[in-house]
């Protein structure tokens, strides 16, 4: 059975979903109908489930290589097959399983501008009816979170820190490819040719849904039907074992969802300042690689 020969490995709220379907569009690209498998991470992201509705999040990651490859019995003649899953970045201690058992794929990291991913990453999860604090309050709970084994997902700082990850990635693997969030919604074609390249497919394919972002942020008001639609819940892994959520399904509900979307409040200019100084060093680091930044805050 075929296995995976490239990653989106992360980060977490950057994009990956977005480039999980486009990627899916591509006659020579295979993606699992499940984004986010978490294989390789599965015995650390199993031991943080202790924040609101985390447990029913971690019934979707799959535990054991006979499931995972299962995700792979529909390859046919596909030249490159992927597995999105974000948690890979976050753990440079699993890059090692990675490279061995896929035999050293292709690893894809996309960044953002640290403060705009954390505070998305912090809006997600408002959405989903499980954060209750705001941001400010939120962002100083992190170690208290970390103590008490809330899942990773819930680490806003933890998650926009990239450049200890981003080495050690270009340390491991052979083949890596950065771009960031900005390039793929500004300049989408070109981006996604860049893509296409390092994956060794054809690269003159479009695809058709650039104008729709996947698991698309933002804050919603709160009722029952944005409820169902955000939070996670053990009912609603069963409903998706029955009836795989299609690209155009998730289009559509966004779509009615969107009626109950409100305007997003800004960050507090207090904690604004606090995150620029937090993340500086390590944004300063990135530019040494030759990442752009150009269109993130000046740190």
């Amino acid at each position: 059975m075929k296995k995976p020969n490239f990653i989106i490995a992360g980060f977490p709220k950057c994009g990956t979903t977005s480039l999980h379907h486009y990627l899916n569009e591509h006659p020579q690209i295979f993606m699992p109908s499940q984004k986010e498998l978490h294989f390789f991470t599965h015995e650390i992201l199993s031991k943080l489930k202790n924040g609101p509705k985390d447990s029913a999040v971690k019934k979707t990651q799959i535990q054991d290589s006979k499931r995972y490859l299962e995700f792979y019995r529909n390859v046919k003649n596909e030249i490159a097959i992927g597995d999105a899953s974000p948690s890979y970045i976050n753990y440079p201690g699993q890059f090692l399983k990675i490279k061995e058992y896929l035999e050293d794929p292709k690893f894809i990291i996309v960044l953002r501008d640290p403060i705009n991913r954390a505070y998305s990453n912090y809006l997600h999860l408002k959405r989903e009816h499980r954060e209750t604090l705001t941001f400010k309050e939120a962002v100083n709970r992190e170690n208290k979170r970390i103590k008490n084994k809330y899942s990773d997902f819930w680490y806003y700082k933890f998650n926009s820190t990239y450049y200890e990850k981003i080495v050690k990635a270009k340390e491991t693997f052979k083949d890596v490819l950065i771009i960031t969030s900005e390039e793929l919604n500004e300049n989408h074609e070109a981006t996604m040719k860049k893509v296409y390249k390092f994956l060794d497919v054809n690269c003159d394919f479009i695809t058709k849904r650039k104008s729709n972002r996947f698991n698309k942020g933002g804050y919603y008001k709160k009722n029952l039907f944005t409820k169902f639609l955000f939070q996670p819940s053990k009912f609603k892994n069963l409903i998706k074992k029955v009836i795989k959520p299609s690209p155009s399904l998730k289009i559509l509900l966004a779509q009615i969802a969107s009626i109950f979307r409100t305007k997003t409040e800004e960050i507090d200019e207090e904690t604004v300042l606090y995150l620029i100084k937090y993340f500086k060093e390590d944004v300063e680091k990135l530019k040494n690689l030759n990442i752009n930044t150009s269109n993130w805050r000046d740190y």
